[in-house]
């Protein structure tokens, strides 16, 4: 239902492109909805040519990172986010998505700093998909446990406990095995007194406040 919906959309949009064939803003609409079929070519020329008719089309570019990464082409992907971002900083998906691609190289003090940024823009950021024409790629990362734990250390910065809290025990769910790093992170230092850490890390009140 889904792919004839997308479908229906790239047919629509096509149309409409014979009337204004250099609208970056089309093509941009053209490239969502063949990446949504997941036809990474043909939205990758799209989002191209939305950007030669607009260099400064900071959602194009992000686009276009997200499709170097379904590509796992990572480095290209972190590239182009950053493309993005020098143009409009203050879009948090984008933000996001650099995250996700530093993560996928194995940077992760600076994907814990791009999640913290995404969500200085944005609180709700990781609880909604694209929007206004800007996709937030799938996290598809590999190492689930890490990337949660990573994640937590965001929302921790950030001052959501609850998230964080959240994202820790999905990190413990998915086989992270290493509270002693949880108790000696300074970031979870001001949570360790809440009794859902303590009973997920395993500990008492007193270990807590050592």
């Amino acid at each position: 239902m889904a792919r004839k919906m997308y479908r229906e959309a790239t047919e629509t949009y096509l149309t409409a492109l014979r009337a204004e064939p250099q609208s970056a803003r089309l093509h941009n609409k053209i490239g969502i909805a063949y990446h949504q079929q997941q036809y990474f070519d043909a939205a990758k020329r799209s989002y191209e040519r939305a950007i030669r008719a607009d260099k400064s089309f900071s959602k194009a570019l992000n686009n276009l990172g997200a499709v170097y990464h379904a590509e796992r082409r990572f480095k290209k992907a972190i590239k182009t986010y950053r493309r993005s971002l020098r143009i409009d900083p203050n879009i948090a998906s984008v933000h996001s998505n650099l995250g996700t691609a530093l993560f996928s190289r194995g940077k992760f003090k600076q994907a814990t700093e791009a999640f913290l940024i995404a969500l200085q823009l944005d609180p709700m950021v990781f609880e909604r998909r694209g929007r206004a024409g800007t996709l937030l790629q799938e996290r598809s990362v590999e190492d689930r446990a890490k990337y949660h734990y990573f994640m937590a250390r965001a929302y921790a910065a950030a001052g959501n406990y609850e998230s964080a809290l959240l994202n820790l025990r999905r990190a413990f769910e998915d086989g992270y095995r290493r509270p002693r790093k949880v108790l000696e992170d300074p970031l979870f230092e001001p949570m360790l007194d809440l009794p859902e850490l303590q009973a997920l890390l395993g500990i008492g009140p007193q270990q807590a406040a050592r």
